[in-house]
């Protein structure tokens, strides 16, 4: 007998991810009935507090865009803690600060909109996924907005990411991490030395 871990999702993700592809899969590997119960789950786009304070504490999380070929490329991005933003309940923004100017994100922004976001909490092994319709602008107000007290760096451009379906993934294979900040926090003893 086969056991799925079934993680919950919403019926926007499952509008967008399970394409008919991905159902015959599912079909013909024995999840496709739980998965069919669970896109009937009431719609969810708009962000609640749990997720607002989430998005707030990240200092890093993972994009995905799709450039015209439909091949997808993922990007680290990185600052301080709030530095993605979220600017109402369907909408997210971040301040892009020039980098390696090879610009794969924005051309894919710009090109096919679509976005998806991965924000990781490794100590507490949540993890955070939105898919997202993308802009790029160079609107000064919202730059104002979005940019980063005392972070060094030009600020080139604004991403705004307009919710269309989020989803908290289970917590089975993901590895606890910790920052320098969140281990001392966690563990009170300052970070392991070369000899421990």
């Amino acid at each position: 007998m086969q056991v799925f871990i079934i993680c919950p999702t919403t019926k926007n993700f499952g509008d967008i991810a399970f394409t008919p592809g991905v159902k015959a899969v599912q079909e013909a590997l024995g999840s496709r009935k739980t998965y069919a119960r669970l896109e009937q789950i009431e719609r969810r786009i708009r962000l609640t507090a749990e997720e607002v304070e989430f998005v707030a504490q990240r200092d890093s999380f993972y994009l995905a865009t799709v450039g015209e070929t439909g091949w997808p490329y993922v990007q680290y991005r990185g600052g301080p803690k709030g530095f993605l933003r979220v600017t109402d309940e369907q909408t997210l923004g971040f301040a892009d600060f020039k980098g390696n100017c090879q610009y794969i994100s924005t051309g894919n922004v710009i090109s096919t909109h679509h976005a998806c976001l991965f924000l990781m909490a490794y100590p507490n092994r949540l993890r955070l996924k939105i898919w997202a319709d993308a802009t790029i602008s160079e609107d000064a107000d919202l730059i104002a907005r979005l940019q980063v007290a005392g972070y060094p760096g030009k600020v080139a451009r604004a991403f705004q990411f307009q919710i269309r379906a989020f989803d908290w993934n289970c917590q089975q294979h993901i590895v606890p991490r910790y920052t320098v900040e969140e281990y001392n926090s966690t563990f009170q003893t300052g970070p392991p030395t070369k000899n421990t």
